[in-house]
């Protein structure tokens, strides 16, 4: 009886130990929308402060939103799937959080060390980093009104029938060798990088990027603002890694925390020596982006990968951001930040690279799902970005372009000095 007793107060401590962390973690991704928010303001001119706020604002609350209407649901279909592990769109969260608010949650005939309400809020914060991705692309350029109606069903529909396929019971958890993507390298990050492109591809280049005598830079306005919100950034990955243990188990978070760390640390050294090499010259912007290719490269396998397996990929993420960039620039892409090379092409790598370092997951395995989530994510994108354009347009006048967005579609500039 005494034994009983202690298993259960041991199970109740876990359980409220585990809920706690899962909440702190939440609120840890949801300051990586600031961090967001702030390298993409630092990363462009300051005449679009203003409106890269105003997007990142509206994502953010769009997403919590709409997850909440049927974007979780949708995510987490059980058993409502209209096409069985490939679509299953529901309603709002009412029905999936309709137990006790102390019961535990319980998904797939697995039960997590949390609430329903607990699960929601974490997977929430995820939500709309696909569409904040995409606004740092397509920043300087893109018509507001446009952006706010693409973002939104991207977050609601694309992302969450995307997730669904793996973290939801989708086709991808049922592969031989089911597909791993711990924290969502091609899930979240490979997602949002492949929806970048395609609009990218649609909206073209900012006016004077390139030209006959080849690539203008349009120089950063802030790159102090910028190198803030890369360390708010790193600080939310812990959370966005360690909170995707699901738990507070002392051994998988402590490991989470350092294969986390390493890799960022990893990706900045990387890009940094790379950079000075290419570029002739030690670049901030460079290992500011390097500190998240080793974030992303990372993020599928944070819980499988020992640490210097870490430091592996985390380097080699650094040194592929820097080469994306510069071809992205040579073929006419435009990418302000470095989101697509950042998110799109280190979320392939990481993805992949975990079968190198544990033979437990299949290569193949991993490349299907890389190839059907970024496939889907492009396709989606682009249809949804290409109907927006026939109906209203995607892009602002030359004028406004010029005179900056700020002024042209909130009145008022960030800076009145």
């Amino acid at each position: 009886m005494v034994e009983a007793q202690g298993d259960a107060a041991y199970a109740f401590d876990f359980f409220t130990t585990s809920m706690l962390w899962t909440c702190i973690a939440a609120a840890m991704v949801f300051i990586m929308h600031l961090g967001f928010a702030t390298l993409e303001a630092g990363l462009t001119q300051r005449k679009n402060t203003v409106n890269i706020l105003f997007k990142n604002v509206w994502i953010i609350s769009i997403g919590l939103l709409t997850y909440a209407l049927m974007g979780f649901n949708t995510h987490y279909p059980v058993d409502s799937w209209q096409i069985p592990g490939i679509l299953g769109i529901n309603g709002p969260i009412s029905g999936a959080l309709g137990g006790g608010e102390n019961d535990t949650f319980a998904y797939g005939g697995t039960a997590l060390a949390m609430t329903a309400y607990g699960d929601f809020i974490f997977q929430a914060m995820f939500a709309a980093t696909a569409a904040t991705i995409v606004s740092g692309a397509v920043a300087e350029r893109v018509k507001l009104t446009s952006f706010m109606i693409y973002s939104t069903i991207l977050v609601a529909v694309g992302y969450t029938v995307a997730g669904s396929w793996h973290w939801g019971g989708g086709w991808l958890s049922s592969l031989s060798t089911p597909f791993k993507d711990f924290a969502g390298s091609t899930v979240v990050h490979g997602f949002g990088g492949a929806a970048a492109l395609a609009a990218v591809l649609i909206l073209g280049p900012r006016r004077g990027k390139f030209t006959a005598a080849g690539v203008k830079p349009i120089l950063p306005h802030n790159l102090p603002l910028a190198a803030i919100g890369v360390f708010l950034l790193f600080f939310g990955w812990f959370g966005f890694n360690g909170g995707s243990v699901l738990s507070a188990a002392p051994g998988p978070l402590g490991l989470v925390f350092v294969t986390t760390a390493l890799a960022a640390a990893a990706g900045a050294l990387t890009s940094i020596f790379t950079a000075m090499i290419v570029l002739k010259k030690p670049d901030l912007s460079m290992a500011l982006n390097g500190i998240l290719a080793g974030l992303v490269s990372i993020t599928a396998g944070a819980d499988v990968v020992g640490p210097w397996q870490a430091v592996i990929m985390g380097a080699v993420g650094g040194i592929l951001v820097v080469f994306s960039i510069i071809f992205f620039d040579k073929i006419k892409i435009d990418d302000p930040v470095g989101a697509i090379s950042v998110h799109g092409v280190c979320g392939i790598w990481g993805t992949i690279s975990l079968a190198f370092f544990n033979t437990e997951f299949s290569i193949v395995s991993q490349l299907i799902g890389v190839v059907g989530v970024y496939a889907f994510a492009f396709v989606f994108s682009f249809a949804l970005f290409f109907i927006i354009k026939l109906i209203m347009g995607v892009r602002v006048d030359e004028e406004e372009e010029v005179a900056g967005l700020d002024v042209a579609e909130h009145g008022a500039p960030a800076y009145t000095e």
